[in-house]
């Protein structure tokens, strides 16, 4: 059971796991929270005054804090670092001494400045696994170019083919990049975590938001270089898949995902246009697919002489996969959510605040793990003593403005 601040006792597969994380804004913030969720100690470094950059994103604010910040920083503790100070740079090189992950989002030129670029670290630390993110990767021409989620759409591709049937490219509206670029760095550091507990050696993980979004987009790309034409925005159709996309019911919005022949034919005979089902040149995709306009034209016609909850029922019993094109205040109350315990209140505001929970479940952590975000700079004191520092040797630190802690005045970097 969870206890008042919302964590639970049951521990995770990276419990033990000390991950010190500077990344800021989104992809980076989310692969920590990922291995947070798992079990892992992630320190949070953040900047004097204003920490993480998300710490300002809004509207929304409930309580003067950020719901998007909120939305990625659960589990994780604060300690707020001036690398402006040299006895500040020193403290941060002593986190990163005795952590097994190093994580950061930082310019390149910057790292090299500050002594905590992956030559250096790696050099100095052997058994870290420093985890580098950008936006687009730590070499090529571009590497050094500032990126973010909607350049990485835009420059993958994926803003090409969204949007509406010969309208203008749109960007998926979330943070796809970030979240995918925070899935593949969580899932490469635990990947490294294997082998830095049977060999004692770490490795630098390079992961880019252009990477992760070519991902997204490898079966367009293959299709595309197996010969496809270029493909444009089409409005939520599939590039293969002929009937893939939504349709206009009698009163909303519907989704019908036919995958294989059998299933089109009991999907033209559940909508009652069994003649479709006997054509031979619709028997296989290639010919649907080829014969897209027409079909949609009819099974669109088809689909408006009854409502969205009617063909729902009429569609299940048929085995074809379709789902109400929801919107968000369904989503929060859609019962299977719900039952997944997907959505998770942020201990102490009064569920006004919600993260999501993680998208994966272990039957060894039946409770997920759910602190609070951390408030900037709450854990300084803690960390530090945990690391070695006196009262004394605390004091001093914030009294030369080379850490901060809550309640203390901020003082210069930003």
């Amino acid at each position: 059971m969870s206890d008042q601040d919302g964590s639970t006792s049951t521990s995770g597969p990276l419990t033990g796991l000390r991950v010190v994380d500077m990344t800021t804004s989104y992809a980076g913030p989310t692969a920590s929270m990922y291995l947070a969720d798992l079990g892992a100690d992630v320190i949070k470094i953040e900047r004097p005054g204003t920490g993480d950059d998300a710490r300002s994103w809004g509207p929304p604010f409930v309580q003067s804090s950020s719901a998007w910040f909120a939305s990625a920083n659960r589990n994780k503790r604060s300690v707020v670092v001036n690398l402006r100070d040299p006895e500040g740079r020193a403290t941060l090189r002593t986190l990163i001494g005795n952590a097994d992950v190093f994580m950061e989002n930082l310019n390149p030129g910057k790292l090299e400045a500050l002594d905590i670029d992956h030559v250096r670290l790696r050099a100095d630390f052997p058994h870290l696994i420093y985890c580098a993110m950008s936006g687009f990767g730590l070499d090529g021409p571009d590497h050094t170019l500032p990126g973010y989620d909607l350049a990485a759409q835009a420059r993958s591709g994926l803003m090409s083919v969204t949007g509406a049937k010969g309208g203008a490219p749109q960007r998926v509206s979330t943070a796809l990049s970030d979240v995918v670029t925070g899935m593949c760095a969580a899932l490469a550091i635990s990947a490294a975590v294997v082998r830095q507990r049977a060999e004692g050696v770490g490795d630098l993980i390079d992961v880019s938001l252009l990477d992760s979004d070519l991902a997204v987009m490898a079966p367009r790309i293959a299709a595309f270089m197996a010969g496809d034409p270029e493909p444009s925005p089409s409005g939520g159709t599939d590039s293969v898949l002929a009937i893939y996309q939504s349709f206009r019911t009698a009163d909303r919005d519907l989704a019908i995902a036919i995958g294989n022949d059998a299933m089109w034919r009991r999907f033209c005979v559940a909508i009652g246009l069994p003649e479709l089902a006997e054509d031979n040149d619709l028997s296989e995709n290639a010919g649907r697919r080829a014969h897209r306009t027409r079909l949609t034209e009819l099974v669109g016609a088809r689909l408006t002489e009854r409502t969205a909850a009617e063909w729902q029922q009429i569609l299940g019993d048929a085995g074809i996969p379709c789902s109400l094109v929801q919107s968000l205040s369904e989503v929060v109350a859609d019962p299977q959510v719900l039952a997944r315990e997907s959505l998770l209140p942020v201990p102490g505001t009064g569920a006004t605040m919600h993260s999501v929970r993680s998208p994966f479940r272990f039957s060894s952590i039946p409770d997920p793990r759910n602190t609070r975000f951390p408030e900037l700079g709450e854990h300084t004191v803690e960390v530090l003593a945990e690391h070695g520092y006196s009262s004394a040797a605390i004091t001093r630190l914030r009294e030369r403005g080379a850490i901060e802690t809550i309640g203390t005045e901020t003082h210069g970097a930003r």
